[in-house]
């Protein structure tokens, strides 16, 4: 059976409050039904101010899904660790950590957008150094021992369910990320396949003596939809996946690597370059077993085709794989 994973991050252009409520108790029923059936993973992450109400605290609503399951694990990728205090993070985690019984995977990275900096009033410059803190402080406070933070003395509690801590990964593409995992003996979470950083990491950890692993992206890894009729889906739905596309290939310069970076300006386009896809049940079932990433309401989908993407999942796909 492949890793299956449901990707939520809740945009919806134009909402009312009441139908982005709507959204996301439909996301809470879904992730329900989800670890019903098997599935093993519910993604999010972390964006501010962006006007199709991009999910800006993936915490609250991992919290919220742990409530609603009790298999499911909940990634996290990524927070803007920067963005955070290092302090509360710490204690944010460790209480979701221990609701869930371990189930949350978080990881960190730096983010790309300078514009998300100046609204928390974060030096972007600081970027690093903020980020090395964060990673540094999240280590030392889940021993539940004082420790010297900031120039004072501190203690974060409760500890953690997770020995020795929650699941910490750190999140980018720059051989900066992969030193400063390596340093801190935390596993690496290339943002794409990148086999050249993943071989770099392990020079950095022969030379700082530490020991880690790698959680990265298969070369192919497209954001799904399961349909039994992909060109009426496409034709109906495609401006769903173009405008999720659109928008998140405006954030990143050209030095930022992505697995799931578009090109595309139209629906045909993206059609054509395979970052989002539409496939019959069938299809899917057929892909590699190596992962399946389902995006049901990408884009402002309707929840009701949202819906039946995820029921041709669980109820018909997965069956065939197992």
């Amino acid at each position: 059976m492949p890793v299956t994973v449901v990707r939520f991050n809740l945009v919806e252009p134009g909402a009312t409050p009441a139908s982005l409520g709507a959204r996301y108790r439909t996301a809470l029923e879904m992730a329900a039904y989800a670890d019903e059936h098997g599935v093993t993973t519910v993604q999010t992450e972390e964006h501010h101010g962006v006007a199709n109400n991009w999910l800006p605290s993936p915490f609250a609503f991992a919290g919220a899904v742990f409530g609603a399951t009790r298999r499911i694990a909940v990634t996290v990728s990524a927070v803007i660790g920067p963005l955070h205090d290092p302090l509360r993070l710490a204690e944010d985690i460790a209480v979701l950590d221990l609701i869930s019984g371990g189930r949350l995977v978080t990881v960190a990275g730096i983010g790309y957008r300078p514009e998300e900096y100046a609204r928390g009033g974060v030096d972007w410059k600081r970027r690093g150094r903020l980020q090395d803190e964060l990673l540094e402080t999240l280590l030392k406070a889940w021993t539940g021992e004082d420790f010297a933070y900031r120039g004072r003395t501190v203690r974060v509690t409760p500890r953690p369910f997770t020995e020795p801590h929650p699941l910490l990964l750190v999140g980018g593409s720059s051989r900066a990320a992969a030193r400063r995992a390596a340093r801190l003996g935390l596993p690496l979470f290339p943002s794409a396949h990148l086999p050249e950083l993943e071989a770099y990491y392990k020079e950095q950890l022969t030379e700082h003596g530490t020991e880690g692993w790698t959680m990265m992206p298969a070369a192919e890894t497209p954001l799904l939809h399961i349909a039994e009729d992909p060109d009426r889906a496409w034709a109906e739905y495609g401006g769903h996946f173009l405008h999720e596309a659109r928008t998140y290939a405006s954030w990143q310069s050209s030095d930022i690597r992505s697995a799931v970076r578009s090109a595309a300006t139209t629906v045909a386009e993206l059609r054509t370059e395979g970052v989002y896809r539409v496939l019959t049940p069938e299809e899917c079932a057929a892909r590699p077993p190596e992962s399946l990433v389902l995006h049901p309401l990408c884009g402002g989908m309707p929840v009701e085709e949202g819906w039946r993407s995820l029921r041709l999942l669980c109820e018909d796909v997965l069956p065939r794989l197992a």
